[in-house]
């Protein structure tokens, strides 16, 4: 499935115990070197400080690579590209010339002789693809001195973005005063100081949302900002930034005058896991997460002269999705049994995401997918989509055995009306499908789309652009035996899109992707997600790429 940031932190965790659980009796060892220039003795030597000539370029420009040692083997050379053979032109006693092939991509250039490789300096691919220049969050959001996760970004009413996630600092803004997983930032990723969101959220923020003036957001938090409890993973923000608040008469101790506290004005939570997403739908607050129980809290003072307790708590059964009114109460017509008192059982699993449809014939359709086999005691796919009440949609045939292992991620094109779906599965209702499909609106297979062979990983996420190209995301190293490390662009069929594949090496994980424009107007791509590296440079979770 998907990698959520719980198993993020699960799987660190796992790798963390396993080196936790070495003796530290045991005698240390010592190893060599594990990367080196190649097998020794062939006589080919290449400094990999001589940039090549020219340092970068497209697809078929000629370059030149300084080496010594190549006529003996003259004849039995191989030349690569990042893994990709390039077409030898001339190899003399100076080095060798080639074309740069097709499909290659930014990074390491490589010499080899049968089973001997030496490796030689880096060549830039130049393409239709390149970071966007105008776009100033170069410092990315941070988690102290690591890299930070952008969950969101919320493109406001009044131009701007709120980046919400798993940080403490934005674009090096936090230095000193820590800005704690939400920020303000204007469109071209520059710091908006006027946002007054105070010390932030104690925990991940993983969705926002806005509902008129105010912000709803939701995570894994229990406090913000001045308000450090009586949060229950989900809160309403006033425009500015704060939370949104009220005065409560609250008991002390007998013989004693009542005082004022405050608390958040919007009385809803959920509990028994995080807030997964939040949505506007028509004016009230859809929630989705891994939750078992909305909760609400009584301040009343009838209520603590019986208990003395300051805040009561009432809890409700309500499993992975929900639905409130604006002052947090629940919403008992979005499934709620009234009989049982409860919502239906939902998902088998806790490995439940979604996608909400808020424009269109689909408006108000909330899609789930991950993990699961049943829901709601019927069997289910791993997908299914809800009507906007809340009731299984019968018109998204997606069948019964859809799909047989766990979906990453699902994204859908307003303008093509087909959902991209990525993830580990091998079937489709059987039919053998690759690791991304193409869906119709009905949940029927698209067979335009037919994608190639992922090697040595997954796609984790992928999005159909507006232009019907498609970019895919993930740990993968080759697609169709070409390399493409973790980042590329296909056509609508499915096949490598020429001219769009110039980025190296990517590192980490994405978890939105937003079409958008540069400032000089550029199409443009904001990526968000987890990662540490974009095109073999340093990167901080947060990015903007142009295309040609």
């Amino acid at each position: 499935m998907k990698k959520s940031n719980n198993q993020y932190r699960l799987f660190i965790g796992l790798i963390l115990g396993l080196f936790s659980m070495v003796s530290c009796n045991e005698e240390t060892k010592f190893f060599g070197e594990p990367y080196t220039d190649g097998e020794p003795g062939i006589g080919i030597t290449i400094d990999r400080t001589q940039v090549p000539v020219p340092a970068s370029g497209e697809p078929g420009t000629e370059v030149f690579v300084k080496a010594s040692g190549l006529m003996p083997y003259k004849d039995r050379l191989t030349f690569r590209i990042n893994g990709e053979k390039a077409e030898i032109q001339e190899v003399t006693e100076e080095g060798i010339r080639v074309v740069v092939p097709t499909f290659a991509s930014t990074g390491i250039t490589s010499v080899s002789v049968d089973d001997k490789v030496v490796f030689g300096p880096e060549f830039d691919v130049e393409g239709k693809v390149r970071l966007d220049p105008t776009f100033v969050a170069t410092g990315g959001v941070a988690m102290g001195s690591a890299n930070g996760l952008a969950a969101q970004v919320l493109f406001t009413n009044d131009g701007k973005m709120l980046v919400v996630g798993e940080f403490t600092n934005y674009n090096n803004r936090g230095t000193v005063r820590p800005i704690n997983r939400i920020a303000s930032a204007f469109l071209d990723g520059g710091y908006d100081a006027s946002f007054r969101s105070g010390t932030g959220a104690n925990g991940f923020i993983s969705s926002i949302t806005q509902i008129g003036d105010k912000y709803f957001i939701g995570g894994s938090f229990s406090g913000y900002s001045q308000q450090k409890a009586n949060i229950s993973n989900l809160t309403m923000l006033n425009s500015n930034g704060t939370i949104d608040t009220m005065g409560i008469q609250t008991w002390r101790r007998p013989n004693q005058e009542d005082t004022t506290q405050y608390f958040s004005r919007f009385n809803g939570g959920f509990h028994g896991g995080g807030v997964g997403k939040v949505y506007n739908q028509q004016n009230k607050v859809l929630v989705t997460g891994a939750f078992r129980y909305y909760v609400s809290r009584q301040y009343d003072k009838a209520n603590r002269l019986e208990t003395r307790d300051t805040v009561i708590i009432d809890s409700i059964e309500m499993r992975q999705i929900a639905r409130l009114n604006l002052d947090g109460t629940l919403d008992k017509t979005y499934r709620y049994d009234a009989g049982t008192k409860k919502s239906p059982t939902g998902a088998n699993s806790s490995a439940v995401a979604s996608l909400y449809h808020n424009e269109g014939a689909l408006e108000g359709k909330l899609l789930l997918y991950g993990r699961f086999s049943r829901f709601d005691d019927q069997a289910a796919g791993r997908i299914l989509r809800l009507n906007a009440d809340g009731t299984v949609d019968g018109t998204f045939n997606a069948g019964k055995p859809a799909f047989d292992f766990d979906v990453y991620s699902v994204t859908y094109n307003k303008i093509t009306q087909k959902y991209l779906v990525c993830g580990s599965f091998r079937t489709y209702n059987g039919t053998p499908v690759g690791n991304v499909v193409l869906l119709n609106e009905d949940g029927s297979l698209n067979d335009s789309f037919n994608a190639g062979a992922f090697t040595n990983g997954f796609p984790y996420y992928a999005r159909q652009l507006e232009n019907g190209r498609v970019l895919v995301l993930g740990d993968f190293q080759l697609y169709n035996n070409v390399v493409r490390n973790g980042f590329m662009f296909l056509d609508a069929a499915g096949n490598l899109e020429e001219g769009y594949n110039n980025i190296g090496t990517f590192n980490g994980m994405v978890t939105e992707v937003y079409e958008t424009r540069s400032a000089d107007n550029k199409p443009a791509l904001l990526i968000i997600g987890s990662f540490n590296q974009f095109n073999g440079e340093p990167a901080n979770s947060i990015l903007r790429i142009v295309m040609d």
